[in-house]
Formats: C-alpha cells, structure tokens, sequence
C-alpha cells in the first residue's frame, strides 16, 4: 500500500517546494513562543478525500476540512463548554424556548458580500427539507425535527445580525447541538445556490479564514488565507474564538496509508500526521517528529448485562470491579500516556474532577470475599468481543485474566464485528469488551449508558433513580450544577457496577518540530489557525 500511494503523494507535493527534512530541523528550539511569522504553506495529511463541500455528505475528514472555509454559529471550546464562533453572543428568553444569536460585526463571506442573518434561513430550510428534495436526510435532521426530542418550530432574523430559534420546550443541550461538528450548523453564502436555489457544484464560499483554492480529488484539497477575514474578539479557544491564519496556504493531502503519512512527515513533505498509536510515539519521535497529545473523548468500557441471570447479582458485579486493575489497563493501552478513568465524563470536560473518580478499588482480596457472598461457584462467565477493533480484544484478553485470577471463570467469545453489535443492540450478552466513539457532553454519553433496558436495549443501567438523575442533569443549563447532579450518577453506578469505564484513548499528533502554535484537542480534529512556521 505504501508503494501505491507515495507516487502520487510526490506528484502533488512535487509541484510546492519542498520542507526541510526533519533531520535537519530536530535541533531547533520546540519552543511555542515567539512571534507568529506569517507565510508558507501547511500540509495536513488526511486518510480519505472529503465527500462534499455543501455538508450533504459527511464523515470526520469531510467535517475536518469544511469547518476551516465555513464557520459554525456557536462552537466547542476546549474545555468543552460551548463558546462563540460565528455568533459573537447571544441571549435566551425566559421560559428558555427562543435563543438570539448575534452575527458578529463586520463579518463576510469569501466573496465580499457581508455576513447576514437572513442567509442562515433558507440553508437552514434547505438542510431541514434534504430528505424530500434530495432523498436522504440532513444527518442531524432527526435532532432538531422532535424525532430525539427537542423540536426547532421557527428559525427567522430578527435584524441584519441576529438568528432567532424557537424550539418546542427546554432543552439545556440545544447550544451544545447546534456546536456538534457533523451538523455543520453554519454560514454559507447566498451565491453557494443557483437561481433553483441549489447548491452550485463546487461552490464553497463560507466566512472563515480559509477559502477554497482547488479540490484535486482523491488528491488534496488546497485552501488558502481569506485576507478579509474578521477575527472574533475572543481568543481562540476550540473551535471558536480568533482563527487567524498565519500560512498563506494550507493543504490537506489524501494519504491513505499510515505508514506513507508518517515517512512523508520524516522527509519534510507533511506537517501534521494524526491518529497516532501511542506504540508508535518513541519510533515516530526517534526520526524527530514532534508528538503531541491531548486527553481523548472516545471511551472503552467493559459492559455487563444486569439482566442476565447470573450477571443481575450485584455482588458478583462488584466483585468483578475490584478484581480488575484498571490502572495497569490503561498503562498498556497507551503506553503510559493516560490514567484510567471510570466514569462517563472525559477529563478535558469542564465538570470532570475528583468526583468522577469515583470506583470500587483494585483489591483481588475483597473480590474473593464479594465472590463468596455472591453465591458463585465457578459458572462460566463469557466476554464478547471483536478482532475488526483490536482494542476491545485486547482489552478482553487482559480483563480475561485479572477476573481467572480471582478465581472468576472468565470465557471470550470472539465475534464478527457485525454479530457482535447485534448483541449489544438487542442486550443479549453476559458481558462485553466495547467502545463509544466521541461525546461532546457527558450527559449525552450517560445517555448511552442509562436508560430503561425495555425501551432502549442497549442502555446499561435501568435504575429508576440514575433515569431521574439523568433526565434533571439534561434539564440542567448552569454546568456547575449539572456536574453536581451527574456525581450523583457517577456514584450509584459505581456502586451497583453495570458497566465498567475503563480509559479515554488519547489524541495523539505527529507535527513537524518547526511548526509553532499547533495543538492537539480533545475533538481529535486538526486546527491549522494560530499556527506558523518557525524560521
């Protein structure tokens, strides 16, 4: 695979000049500070080409390189609260049913035309519509529609700067989902659609500070510095904020073979290599390559059936919680990078704290002691799992032995990815090695987790009690207070154990060591604004 794609990796690279080798710049300071020196190109390498430029078709790669042209209403901030972007501030009405959000001043698209609030309506009409005019749904259509609950009933300007929604009832997450990356929930120009009011093929005029220079497919996607950018006001910070660019140009190279990406990143003609194994950081680093990290949103857990027969005994499910080292999981999953984490809320969330550390300790003693009360006398207990994820195997076999050492009769049954999904969606498993891809918000990814098991088969825990504490956290806006009622979660589940939260895989970058201002976050999506190259 490599030989495949390093030709035409050199064709495309072939035509810019080429970087300093990283052998000859692993020397220089790795210092962030300085002054941004603007100019250049940056190269991103990207494992697939984007499927769109209108957002009709999406999938992380897509939604990486549309949300550097367009910008989002309201977006994520690192600590992953929702902060400003495209709306600079906004305002909530009193029986929190219509939210104002305030265009910021002076914004304009790509083509000189300013930024208008009545824009926003027809592509927001157009977005809802998708599933009549062009045969597929908008993939977030079923989010704001009332299908999951909360239901957008208007979206209209009130004044040349303001977009006013008004929305069926309370909802404390609506901020949060107009933020979600794959809903691009934001600004394009009107001269994107045609007289039928469709949308232009290769059409992509957003108000960001990069606009489309070319779209060689299967190739690269070039972009280059929008010089009638207007900044925010607020500092950059996520996804919002300031996102002034400092390169003139930035490219996203389709590379899809890892190896490819990481030897073009060695021979200067990549700046950016995402998704790292952390197996591969001391080899990556030894060819002097940067490797940044940050903390993961993506979750593995080890799920247990509390509707099983045997497995409804919430002794036996305490037992196997202390006869787990969960620390030393984490250590050789990653290396060392991370520490275990047990609970539904990532440590880069603004809510995460002691609280959310909450679980039975490793202890294989009290294990045997909890066993004996538990009644078990030595029944095979089976762990699905899956080799197309080869994390949740891992993750099994290691499990596997810690509960046999305790004297659990521990099986894995390995699956087809497919087979094994099936179980998960229709509950039919003792337990399960497993893994939940991105949640912005704890509450959403306690919402996988609680829920009636009659209803939502995939719900792992049906206690009345964490459902009224779920459902008050959902309706909670005030983070603080949201955290508080979301420990009280934390500390019943730990408490009745119906699954086990193991870690949160990092991100993990690989960045030229003369690059400046590059930093990995929690989205796992690469931010090429604010960033330069060192001279």
């Amino acid at each position: 695979m490599t030989k495949t794609w390093m030709a035409p990796l050199a064709v495309v690279l072939g035509l810019m000049p080429a970087m300093p080798a990283l052998a000859q710049t692993a020397n220089q300071s790795q210092t962030e500070g300085g002054t941004p020196v603007d100019g250049g190109i940056m190269r991103v390498a990207i494992q697939a080409d984007i499927r769109s430029l209108d957002g009709s078709r999406v999938d992380t790669i897509t939604d990486l390189v549309l949300h550097h042209i367009y910008e989002q209403l309201v977006a994520y901030r690192e600590d992953l609260t929702v902060g400003p972007a495209l709306a600079e501030s906004w305002t909530v009405s009193d029986d929190r049913r219509r939210y104002a959000l305030h265009l910021r001043e002076g914004a304009v698209y790509h083509d000189g035309t300013p930024v208008k609030a009545a824009d926003f309506v027809p592509l927001w009409n157009d977005r809802m519509g998708w599933r009549e005019s062009r045969g597929t749904p908008w993939v977030c259509a079923a989010t704001f529609d009332g299908t999951r609950s909360t239901k957008v009933t208007n979206v209209s300007a009130t004044d040349e700067r303001t977009i006013t929604f008004t929305i069926d009832q309370p909802d404390a997450l609506f901020l949060a989902k107009l933020a979600d990356l794959p809903c691009n929930v934001w600004m394009a120009a009107p001269a994107n659609f045609d007289a039928e009011g469709k949308w232009k093929d290769g059409s992509a005029i957003g108000s960001g500070s990069l606009k489309l220079k070319s779209w060689k497919k299967e190739q690269m996607v070039a972009l280059e510095r929008f010089d009638g950018y207007v900044p925010s006001t607020e500092p950059r910070d996520g996804y919002g904020g300031d996102r002034t660019m400092h390169f003139d140009e930035v490219d996203f190279v389709v590379v899809p073979d890892k190896t490819a990406a990481e030897t073009a990143l060695y021979a200067g003609q990549i700046d950016v290599v995402t998704q790292i194994q952390t197996s591969r950081i001391k080899d990556v680093e030894a060819q002097g390559a940067k490797v940044m990290t940050a903390p993961g949103l993506s979750m593995s857990a080890l799920l247990i059936q509390t509707n099983d027969p045997v497995m409804s005994n919430q002794k036996l499910r305490q037992a196997i919680a202390h006869a787990i080292d969960v620390r030393q999981i984490a250590t050789l999953k990653t290396d060392g990078l991370i520490q275990p984490n047990p609970s539904g809320v990532p440590e880069s969330s603004a809510i995460y704290g002691d609280a959310f550390k909450t679980w039975p300790a490793y202890d294989p003693a009290k294990a045997k002691a909890l066993l004996k009360e538990a009644g078990y006398d030595g029944q095979p207990i089976v762990i699905e799992a899956n080799k197309r994820y080869i994390g949740m195997y891992d993750n099994a076999v290691i499990i596997q032995a810690m509960l046999m050492a305790a004297g659990i009769n521990a099986q894995i049954e390995v699956l087809d990815w497919a087979a094994q999904l099936d179980h998960w969606m229709s509950g039919k498993f003792q337990m399960m090695s497993f893994g939940f891809a991105s949640r912005t918000d704890p509450v959403m990814l306690y919402g996988l987790l609680v829920g009636d098991k009659t209803k939502t088969p995939t719900s792992q825990f049906s206690d009345p009690k964490a459902i009224e504490l779920l459902h008050t956290a959902a309706s909670t806006e005030d983070v603080t207070a949201r955290g508080k009622v979301l420990a009280g979660l934390q500390k019943l589940m730990a408490d009745q154990v119906p699954v086990y939260p193991l870690f949160y895989y990092p991100v993990v970058d690989a960045v030229s060591p003369n690059l400046a201002g590059y930093e990995p976050w929690s989205l796992d999506k690469p931010r090429t604004w604010g960033v330069w190259r060192r001279q």
